[in-house]
């Protein structure tokens, strides 16, 4: 199973820009698709971005279209999530997750068998 670590979470004002990292374990990792997903306080966890097994198709929630990019470097095993114009209710902890069995990227978690400790992004106005 794959094992994934995730980094680069703080505190930023509104407006300002993070990226995420989630380095993976596993000589397949390459193939693998995989999402960023986040849980605020008292909310259920929701997709936020996913890429396909090639890494050449990306698939974002609307409320951070324009303003999130997830990429990867298989050379590192990391997936990274730049976050531009952060906003306050971007607020929450990030999750990068994968599995598999999946062709594609899911927005429900639940399909997504393999997930990070999670790291914390605080956006302040």
């Amino acid at each position: 199973q794959v094992q994934l670590v995730e980094s680069g979470g703080g505190l930023v004002q509104a407006g300002g820009s993070l990226r995420l990292s989630c380095a993976a374990s596993g000589r397949t990792f390459s193939s693998y698709v995989m999402g960023w997903f986040r849980q605020a306080p008292g909310k259920e966890r929701e997709f936020v971005a996913g890429m396909d097994r090639s890494g050449g198709g990306t698939y974002y929630a609307d409320s951070v279209k324009g303003r999130f990019t997830i990429s990867r470097d298989n050379a590192k095993n990391t997936v990274y999530l730049q976050m531009n114009s952060l906003k306050p209710e971007d607020t929450a902890v990030y999750y990068c997750a994968t599995d598999r069995r999946l062709l594609l990227p899911t927005v429900d978690p639940g399909d997504f068998g393999s997930w990070g400790q999670g790291t914390q992004v605080t956006v302040s106005s």
